[in-house]
């Protein structure tokens, strides 16, 4: 780890904010009790710095005094930019390798749907409108449940766990306030959806100068230094979708900020991080983004569309808007047709044989159902009834 340079006044400033924050930790590690410890790791810059405080804090106590787990856990959506999954694997296994090596008590893992429940199965299989602000289905399915199910798993052998986040109250306006409505006064704070976890904060008054300062500084305590990390977001001009773990946080997730992601995030205009990409020399990323370009397209294309939803009824809002069901078989079939033929050009698995598998036993149970067969009604008869 690099000495500080505590002849400079800004740095001495940043040294003691990263003191009393370790020494809260510190405290916070040693209370009378054995609730496991959960950080939430997306391989951004905030959690990572959460990840390195923590791994301080248990090299600076006696072997004696590790007592409590550290579960450092990831999401992977299973349609995470290539590149960001990349880092997060990478620095999990550095991570696991020095925690091993110094016998320190932390456990990493990742997180993911099921198989049922990933982005193609929905998409391509169950024909779901491509994700947007008012019906964003994913964020549910592919990052809360799996992480929440691993936290849940904690608590039911520990009765409670700690979940530390790398929120900042000045990462913006969205985020002050959402600090602000769940901040109790305390060091810990009750999670809304998860009976037995507690959160913690730990640099929520951190600015973002101060976070990449320390980082900038220090070398990462598990071995290597964070340059690779710094070099992910120039690369990507942005910043990474958080760790998510209850719904109203979702908002954060797929903003209109640029953050790296899903790959296949139609939630926002334009994905700016995988353009940040290719535009830093990883042109093979360019057919990613049209892809995905292609996806936005042709959500709202009423010749892609069935006319009833996946039970077989008629969606018409009060205003007297009709709503288009999921996608027709034929536009599914395209949709999985133009995404092998991305994958075969790339040479990076994008949809799993398990997943495809999935697809067809969705696709023909959805042939023989009924539901399905009344789902095809075209539009015309639709008019026709509304008549």
């Amino acid at each position: 780890m690099c000495e500080p340079r505590l002849d400079d006044p800004a740095e001495a400033s940043i040294e003691d904010a990263i003191r009393s924050i370790e020494a809260e930790m510190r405290d916070e590690y040693l209370q009378p009790h054995a609730y496991p410890w959960v950080i939430g790791y997306s391989g951004g810059k905030d959690s990572t710095l959460v990840v390195h405080l923590a791994f301080n804090v248990l090299l600076g106590l006696p072997k004696s005094q590790r007592r409590r787990e550290v579960h450092i856990v990831s999401n992977d959506t299973l349609v995470e930019s290539p590149l960001v999954i990349k880092h997060i694997i990478d620095s999990l296994d550095q991570i696991k390798e020095a925690a091993e090596a110094l016998r320190l008590p932390i456990k990493t893992a990742i997180t993911r749907p099921p198989t049922s429940q990933t982005f193609w199965v929905n998409l391509i299989g169950r024909g779901y409108p491509s994700p947007n602000r008012t019906f964003r289905w994913c964020t549910d399915r592919m990052k809360i449940q799996p992480t929440s199910g691993y936290i849940k798993s904690r608590i039911d052998e520990a009765q409670n766990v700690i979940l530390l986040l790398g929120v900042r109250r000045s990462e913006s306006a969205t985020r002050a306030a959402s600090v602000k409505r769940y901040d109790n006064g305390e060091r810990l704070n009750r999670h809304n959806d998860l009976a037995g976890c507690l959160v913690f904060r730990p640099i929520v008054e951190l600015t973002t100068d101060d976070v990449w300062e320390y980082l900038g500084e220090y070398d990462a305590p598990w071995g290597g230094d964070h340059r690779k990390l710094l070099k992910l977001y120039r690369d990507a001009g942005g910043g990474e979708c958080p760790v998510v773990t209850q719904k109203s946080d979702a908002p954060s997730c797929g903003s209109s900020s640029s953050r790296f992601g899903c790959w296949t995030c139609t939630v926002v205009d334009k994905d700016r991080s995988l353009e940040g990409f290719v535009e830093s020399g990883f042109a093979e990323f360019g057919a990613l983004l049209d892809f995905r370009d292609w996806l936005v397209s042709i959500r709202n294309d009423p010749e892609k569309r069935q006319a009833r939803r996946r039970n077989g009824s008629i969606t018409i809002t009060s205003t007297g808007t009709y709503v288009p069901g999921p996608f027709t078989m034929d536009t599914r079939h395209e949709i999985l047709d133009r995404l092998l033929r991305v994958q075969s050009d790339l040479g990076t698995e994008l949809v799993s044989y398990e997943e495809i598998e999935e697809i067809k036993r969705v696709w023909s149970e959805e042939l023989t159902s009924s539901a399905f067969r009344r789902a095809s009604t075209t539009v015309d008869t639709i008019n026709k009834d509304r008549a």
